[in-house]
């Protein structure tokens, strides 16, 4: 039990940044409706946060779980050293040739009307990935403190960037037309500022890192190389099937959608936008993975290690239940909130559940996969990953253009579901764990049933302080019967959890 409280602290430690950055990231998307009436102006902003996941993935080549993975064993300074310079050396090579090809990238993703939107999407790639390795450091050593000041501080920059020149900006300039600052307006970068206070942000973080960057020593073991590119390379196809999972939707979407060029750009920024609501589920998984993937390899040689993952893999669950519930009993009050200025942003609400629980899957899915990286069978990842890329790209081509906003979602729910599924057999092949599946399945099954049941209620009578009341009772309602199930569980969670044993009867 020590470990798994010493995880949860490490998650909430790495949550922090995370969740901060995924609240001011809602906060910014949330800002979106009100900042621009129409969607379709928000659809460039969108493609070029689809093409920067696959960029991170080719940047980076799998060098950071290699990290955990090989200071299990090696020098970590030498091993840091060698991966610092390797790293270094290609994202300058990477970055280079990115920036000689923005033209053609630019066409390639419709954004030819705004090609410095590559420039701009280059730095932050550029500062992305220099910062990568430091922070697995940090992670690695377990220094969730100093990881959250970091993180925070670029992202607050990042915000307040955002805020200030699309924010208070145009109305500051508004009541002092003779003001001088008038000039930045007239630049009419517009969205633009989204990359611009990302970049920034980007920067920031960098030069917070620097005394992690200082410790490097400019010295490369090719044989050392040799051998972590040889486990990582699978991982870079992991990556990139990874991306086309989760991003394949935003990028295609308007080129395959069967509707005219605006009225695509249209259904791009409100499926963008609705996509950003499932924030809640996403935010688990994202801190969670901070902390799990090198507490997985440090509790590895470990007496009981398989045990310890299946209690891990129960709470993430239950955890990711609540956030799915968070999520669906509250959507017509998130629905009313974005819709404030413009109806036209409320539409697809629908299919955010589905997003929703597809995010589990996904989560559900990070965990299993340490079986792989730990047996170093990451082809075996690949090929679960391509699997589910490929079932992506033949969804989004067939769904997307008959079924719209649905489409892209039952792509995402789909392939999350088929690589949950694949890892979970093929796992339990090579490396058996033994996960309290009936349970897990019954909450998730309990969850979907709950949410099924609140809209029914809603279809006879839905004003927003019903639905609001309503979902507020089911949630609570499920909070108590997990509260039951896992009384014993509780209680070996000191005074707190013998608190919540004995309100519960």
């Amino acid at each position: 039990m020590s470990e798994i409280k010493k995880l949860a602290g490490q998650t909430l430690w790495y949550g922090v940044p995370t969740i901060v950055s995924r609240f001011l990231g809602y906060l910014m998307n949330m800002a979106l409706p009100f900042l621009f009436l129409q969607p379709a102006k928000t659809a460039d902003i969108t493609q070029v946060y689809a093409i920067i996941p696959f960029l991170n993935v080719l940047f980076t080549y799998g060098m950071e779980t290699a990290y955990f993975r090989f200071s299990q064993e090696k020098d970590k300074q030498h091993l840091y050293n060698t991966l610092s310079v390797s790293l270094f050396v290609t994202t300058i090579i990477f970055t280079l040739a990115l920036w000689l090809n923005r033209g053609v990238l630019a066409e390639a993703a419709s954004l030819t009307e705004h090609p410095e939107y590559i420039t701009l999407m280059c730095g932050i790639i550029l500062f992305d990935t220099l910062a990568t390795l430091p922070f697995a450091r940090l992670r690695q050593e377990s220094r969730p403190r100093r990881y959250a000041f970091v993180r925070v501080a670029g992202i607050i920059v990042n915000l307040l960037i955002v805020f200030f020149f699309l924010g208070f900006l145009p109305g500051y300039v508004e009541q002092n037309p003779e003001s001088p600052v008038r000039l930045i307006l007239n630049l009419d970068i517009g969205i633009g500022w989204y990359l611009i206070g990302n970049l920034l942000g980007s920067i920031a973080t960098f030069l917070l890192l620097i005394p992690e960057l200082r410790s490097v020593r400019w010295e490369f073991d090719t044989a050392l190389w040799k051998e972590v590119m040889k486990y990582s390379y699978p991982l870079i196809i992991v990556g990139l099937g990874g991306m086309i999972n989760d991003m394949l939707s935003r990028l295609v979407y308007q080129h395959v959608v069967d509707l005219p060029a605006e009225e695509a750009k249209h259904q791009l920024g409100i499926f963008a936008n609705i996509y950003r609501l499932a924030v809640l589920v996403t935010i688990m998984i994202q801190a969670f993975r901070m902390a799990a993937e090198p507490f997985f390899f440090n509790q590895s040689k470990q007496e009981g290690a398989q045990r310890s993952y299946a209690r891990v893999m129960k709470f993430f669950v239950i955890a990711c239940c609540f956030m799915f519930l968070m999520i669906g009993l509250y959507l017509d009050l998130l629905k009313w909130i974005i819709t404030l200025k413009s109806e036209a942003w409320g539409e697809a609400m629908y299919i955010v559940p589905i997003l929703a629980m597809g995010n589990i899957f996904l989560g559900i899915y990070y965990n299993l996969s340490i079986w792989y990286k730990l047996t170093g069978k990451n082809l075996y990842g690949a090929y679960i990953t391509i699997g589910g890329a490929i079932l992506t790209i033949i969804l989004n081509i067939i769904l997307i253009p008959k079924l719209q906003y649905l489409g892209a979602a039952l792509a995402t729910f789909s392939c999350y579901l088929l690589m949950m599924v694949a890892s979970y057999v093929s796992g339990q092949k090579f490396y058996p764990v033994p996960y309290a599946t009936k349970k897990l399945v019954s909450y998730l099954a309990l969850v979907t049933i709950i949410l099924l049941v609140h809209r029914g209620i809603l279809y006879f009578y839905n004003p927003l302080w019903f639905s609001i009341l309503t979902g507020s009772i089911l949630l609570l309602a499920f909070l108590l019967f997990v509260a039951r199930v896992e009384k014993k569980e509780l209680a070996s969670f000191g005074a707190f959890g013998q608190w919540a044993g004995r309100v519960i009867g």
